[in-house]
């Protein structure tokens, strides 16, 4: 996180500091949920693996915006584009793949 100019030394580095715990805090916390879900078999599988996909997402964003420091500010915007730009073409490379392996599945059955 990039510290204002108005601030110390010692206070951009408690910014900092601050920051980074709550993104681990906050990583490690969706880390272990997903572990308690599995090991306490309380929803079914389907449940369980949308819970799994979801924490997954949110963890990504926890990650950019805490210690990869990408937010919505004006500054980091053109970041935020180029991830999301990345993001789309990985997932069209993705889909396009998995079309294409059901598609040849189907034509040997």
């Amino acid at each position: 996180m990039s510290a204002p100019k108005t601030r110390s030394r010692e206070q951009a580095y408690r910014h900092d500091l601050r920051g980074y715990q709550t993104g681990f805090f906050l990583a490690a916390l969706l880390t272990i949920i997903p572990f308690a879900l599995v090991a306490s078999g309380t929803f079914s599988t389907i449940a369980t693996m949308w819970v799994i996909g979801v924490l997954g997402l949110v963890q990504i964003v926890v990650h950019v915006r805490y210690f990869l420091h990408v937010d919505l500010s004006r500054q980091r915007r053109e970041e935020l584009y180029l991830m999301l730009f990345s993001a789309a073409l990985v997932t069209l490379m993705i889909a396009g793949m998995l079309w294409m392996l059901f598609n040849q599945h189907t034509r040997m059955m």
